[in-house]
């Protein structure tokens, strides 16, 4: 945007902004990737030494801490009124407090790598959900191609043709839970916090600061003290707060702001890519034919469910 002037004053060409790099915003989409990627071997390292709902107040504690302070550099405030933030209450418990205790409760008993895969499944859950409760979303025959191509995806991934390759059902059955979550609350927020004309960055501070006070009030009916402290778990539950909850969502919000919401979402297909590579790298999880496989057929169904018929 250019410098607005007089005719007569001219400003010095060093005032003029700078423009901003090129590839600026695909940096920003790589380490939303990498971080949200990396999220999934943070929560196994967490959940190793911590209890599941340990690690999940620990996450959101450490998430709502870093969009308070962005808050409170940009001067917002939470938003007001009991009935918005009844409506935040839902929000957060379906986008946050649940789908993140499902995930880690599912890595006490499967790898990282399937987690990851599991959660490239939301936009799936996404289209079967929005055909039921949306009526403006109609489907088109590639959109249901993309969906039983993800969900033959899935099969791939869990072997069911081997009998599921020893994988635990139950642990595989909360990480598919918690990525049906995410659309189920995306469809809730849309019909009931569309249009209050609050900021994006302090509806989510008080969705995420509510979803701590339900975490707050779980835990510890749930978990008794640690015995002991690892400082390593300590740091993983740290950077999966500060990093994929908090300045993940920062990172979102100005890649759609730039680039649109259709480019950035597209960080969801890179997630389970970075989760594979990440457990196997670092974590030293298996890895069988049948999970690169089929994460990549998951992938493929998915982004064919996002395309949109272009406008006449």
């Amino acid at each position: 945007m250019s410098t607005v002037t007089t005719p007569r004053t001219r400003p010095p060409a060093t005032t003029t902004a700078p423009p901003r790099a090129r590839l600026d915003w695909r940096l920003r989409f790589g380490a939303l990737s990498l971080i949200w990627g990396f999220s999934f071997l943070l929560i196994k390292v967490g959940t190793e030494a911590y209890a599941p709902f340990q690690v999940t107040l620990g996450r959101l504690v450490f998430g709502t801490a870093v969009l308070l302070a962005a808050m409170a550099v940009k001067r917002q405030r939470l938003p007001r009124g009991a009935r918005l933030w009844g409506h935040m209450a839902v929000a957060a418990f379906l986008l946050n407090a649940l789908p993140f205790s499902l995930f880690a409760y599912a890595e006490l008993t499967i790898p990282s790598t399937l987690a990851g895969i599991c959660n490239a499944t939301s936009p799936l859950w996404g289209m079967v959900l929005s055909l039921v409760a949306l009526s403006e979303d109609r489907p088109t025959r590639v959109r249901v191609a993309g969906l039983m191509l993800g969900f033959l995806g899935v099969l791939t991934v869990l072997g069911v043709w081997q009998g599921f390759q020893g994988l635990d059902a139950t642990g595989t059955a909360m990480a598919l839970l918690a990525s049906l979550s995410y659309p189920v609350g995306w469809i809730y927020v849309r019909r009931t916090l569309a249009g209050t004309g609050n900021s994006h960055l302090s509806m989510t501070g008080g969705q995420l600061l509510l979803a701590t006070v339900q975490l707050a009030v779980v835990t510890p009916l749930f978990t008794g003290v640690p015995r002991h402290f690892s400082l390593v778990a300590l740091l993983a539950v740290a950077a999966l707060g500060a990093l994929g909850t908090g300045f993940a969502v920062l990172l979102q919000y100005g890649l759609v702001a730039e680039v649109g919401p259709t480019t950035a979402q597209m960080v969801t297909y890179f997630i389970p890519v970075i989760a594979t590579a990440a457990g196997v790298a670092i974590l030293g999880e298996s890895l069988h034919w049948t999970t690169p496989v089929g994460a990549a057929i998951v992938i493929a169904g998915a982004a064919l469910t996002q395309l949109r018929p272009k406008s006449a």
